[in-house]
């Protein structure tokens, strides 16, 4: 083995254009065409696989996990803002649940409808 120096780069050996076209259809194969049937096979249902679940029910409304489970962090943090929480911008979302559901059943008794 020849030494190099330093500050020489390394030789690389391209790979030949028919090796990467054959890896380039591999992948459409191995990864792609199952995406399209999975996408397609959720479909089939009538709803689009775009439209998010329904959150209907006695449950959605009277438990405070659920409520802060369905709304986005953005919402959180202005939910947290109205229960009056110091430093919830710093906070994750789970931390920030947890710290709103602390609130929420300290207040219970005097505010049902914090949401």
């Amino acid at each position: 083995m020849a030494s190099r120096e330093k500050g020489e780069p390394r030789q690389l050996h391209p790979l030949p254009r028919g090796l990467v076209e054959v890896y380039g259809l591999i992948a459409v194969l191995v990864v792609l065409i199952p995406e399209w049937i999975a996408d397609g096979t959720l479909s089939i249902g009538g709803r689009a696989s775009q439209d998010p679940l329904p959150m209907s029910g006695p449950a959605w409304k009277a438990v405070p996990e659920l409520q802060l489970a369905a709304l986005s962090l953005a919402d959180l943090r202005r939910f947290a803002a109205r229960m009056k929480l110091i430093g919830y911008a710093a906070d994750s979302r789970d931390r920030l649940t947890r710290r709103l559901l602390r609130r929420m059943k300290r207040r219970l008794p005097r505010r049902r409808d914090a949401l």
